[in-house]
């Protein structure tokens, strides 16, 4: 999930937040300001309503960026780099480049996020007995309770022991020290998570046909997110442990950056099965790459005299690593960007790989027969 406002930096972690949290984040205002506040307690003003909604919304993102900061500053006292923490839809999350060296590591990097929701529940619950007993008015007490109330239930749907939840993590932990087999209990945390992600999917569905209210469809949307997060879980969990050259098309065929699009699809497309292109410039340096997506983009008739160049995803933008190189720390700068899933691979300064979605897709299908192989067959 990527940034779009850098809010800034705490000790060298970026922190931001992605376009979507603002949808949630009035969706909440107006859940508060429009429904729940008034029907609960009724009988003041819509400016006060408004008022202590966004207050209560910006303090329920303070408390989940609190949650994110306690995993993001703890793995990096665990020697885990970090590369950011983007606050977005369903809430935030913290980014780790580089995984915990043992399962103690992975089980406490885990396990703060719900400790510090659960004791900022537990604080707000202090406060909103504190106000009551000060004789607070009803609308200031009611709403702290409700952030006391929200952290709590973040905190225990955290817990549920199902990858990308922090309980999935924790199961995680659990079955790599119980196991030793990292790579297996990684597998696993994440297909529980699918299980837990098509739950929710079925549960919304059947809300929705009954017609109880749109809970059903918050329910289909997280269900489809935790689905989508499990299975990209499972395919890292599947990558540990194996280096870019296990996986990477060596020797790649690379064209010169000059042609026109028509002379590529003539003279290279059509003679090499390859779906990505490195490019040299006139210098014989690696200039950029173009995929037959881009290639396609581009109308028949301006084929002949658009420049190769000018479509491609330039060097900088494409990610580069070494053959000797983790693949499962690769992976995630695969996503997003103009380079389609791809990175290239160099050594002392030459191209000497590719990796591409169809390079991964095959070491997914190969773990799969091995794992296969290793199991009894019962029928």
């Amino acid at each position: 999930m990527e940034e779009t406002i850098r809010l800034g930096r705490v000790r060298g972690i970026p922190v931001g937040l992605n376009w979507s949290l603002l949808v949630i984040f009035g969706l909440v205002v107006l859940g508060l300001a429009g429904g729940r506040l008034p029907l609960v307690y009724p009988g003041y003003d819509a400016g006060v309503y408004l008022l202590a909604a966004v207050v209560v919304g910006l303090l329920f993102f303070g408390s989940i960026l609190a949650h994110e900061l306690g995993h993001a500053l703890l793995a990096q006292r665990k020697g885990v780099e970090v590369e950011g923490i983007t606050l977005w839809l369903f809430g935030g999350v913290a980014r780790f480049a580089t995984e915990p060296r043992t399962p103690s590591d992975e089980l406490r990097i885990a396990g703060i996020g719900p400790l510090i929701s659960l004791l900022a529940g537990g604080l707000f619950a202090l406060l909103a007995l504190g106000l009551g007993a000060a004789g607070a008015d009803e609308l200031v007490i009611g709403t702290v309770s409700w952030l006391a109330l929200i952290n709590v239930v973040l905190a225990a749907f955290n817990l549920i022991p199902a990858a990308p939840l922090d309980g999935g993590r924790i199961l995680r932990a659990w079955l790599w020290r119980r196991t030793g087999d990292r790579q297996q209990a990684g597998v696993s945390a994440a297909r529980a998570g699918r299980v837990l992600g098509l739950t929710l999917i079925g549960l919304g569905i059947l809300e929705v046909a009954l017609g109880v209210g749109i809970g059903g469809l918050w329910f289909i949307l997280i269900g489809f997110f935790i689905l989508t997060a499990a299975r990209a879980e499972e395919t890292h969990a599947r990558l540990q442990g194996l280096r870019v050259r296990d996986v990477m098309t060596p020797e790649p065929v690379t064209a010169p950056d000059w042609l026109t699009v028509q002379a590529v699809i003539d003279d290279y497309v059509f003679v090499n099965r390859c779906s990505t292109f490195p490019l040299r410039g006139f210098d014989g340096a690696v200039s950029g790459i173009v995929t037959l997506r881009a290639i396609k983009r581009v109308p028949a008739e301006r084929r002949a005299d658009t420049r190769v160049r000018d479509i491609a995803c330039p060097i900088e933008q494409v990610p580069v690593c070494a053959p000797e190189d983790d693949l499962a720390e690769v992976l995630p700068r695969l996503g997003g960007g103009c380079s389609d899933g791809r990175a290239l691979v160099f050594a002392d300064g030459e191209l000497v790989g590719i990796v591409s979605p169809t390079d991964l897709a095959r070491i997914n299908n190969l773990a799969d027969l091995r794992r296969a192989r290793r199991e009894p067959h019962i029928s």
